[in-house]
């Protein structure tokens, strides 16, 4: 009888083993910090869709404070607190289950809310609106999103993004909505395409073995078979479109 997997099993089969769970990469990471002032060692900091924690790390690394992560799946929790374990940072660095749309959180208590390619589940606009309410006054957003990045938007990539639950806009647009959401817009960058390949490449092995440990199972297939579609669709319009690094100070 065929395993049922859902939706999340999938994932984290996917993605458990990968040092990120999106395109970026710490030197990016790195690039967005380094247009934030003011952080100090009393600071606190969020990672919102952190994953196993790959940006979490390079930030706890890069900037002293108190740093949370945060994320729905209690696997990718695990590996994170691991990790700030093996490198000393517990003391610093804390991973806790939970909903970027139901954050168990105090209002105005952050210095800087972070998050690399998770904000696009819940949406761009509700996302930044609804997290304002948790950053100090003059204090940081800093997302990735996946945004156009021309008036061009040819129909296939297009409908992939939509059927994806994503609805994508220019870089412009995107800053106007950081504005309305209460934010004055410090920097806005693209990750470059070394970001893609560097999450492709391992997520195909990934999935590779998830294949090979359920032979025959057609929900892995078909879950695998969509990632190799995107890969694809990638290599043919990421002139078009990519992950852009938007980072805002609350008005």
């Amino acid at each position: 009888m065929e395993n049922k997997l859902s939706f999340n099993d999938l994932i984290c089969g996917t993605h458990l083993c990968l040092e990120r769970q999106g395109p970026g990469s710490s030197e990016m990471t790195i690039k967005a910090l380094s247009f934030l002032d003011n952080l100090s060692e009393n600071s606190r900091v969020v990672d919102l869709g952190c994953g196993t924690g790959g940006q979490t790390i390079t930030l706890a690394q890069n900037i002293n404070g108190n740093i949370t992560g945060l994320d729905q799946f209690p696997e990718f929790i695990n590996l994170l607190n691991n990790k700030a374990k093996k490198l000393n940072l517990q003391e610093r660095v804390n991973g806790i289950v939970g909903d970027m749309l139901n954050l168990p959180f105090e209002k105005e208590e952050f210095d800087l809310i972070w998050s690399e390619g998770a904000i696009d589940a819940i949406g761009f606009e509700k996302g930044l609106t609804y997290w304002n309410g948790f950053l100090k006054k003059d204090g940081y957003v800093v997302v990735t999103c996946p945004s156009w990045l021309t008036d061009e938007h040819p129909a296939e990539i297009e409908k992939f993004w939509s059927d994806a639950g994503s609805g994508l806009d220019t870089m412009g647009d995107n800053v106007g909505v950081m504005q309305k959401a209460g934010y004055t817009p410090v920097a806005v960058f693209t990750l470059p395409e070394k970001c893609w390949t560097d999450y492709f490449i391992p997520r195909e092995a990934a999935g590779k073995a998830l294949l090979e440990k359920h032979i025959g199972n057609e929900t892995v297939e078909t879950f695998i078979e969509d990632d190799r579609h995107e890969v694809e669709l990638y290599s043919k319009y990421k002139q078009y479109y990519g992950y852009v690094f938007y980072i805002g100070k609350k008005m």
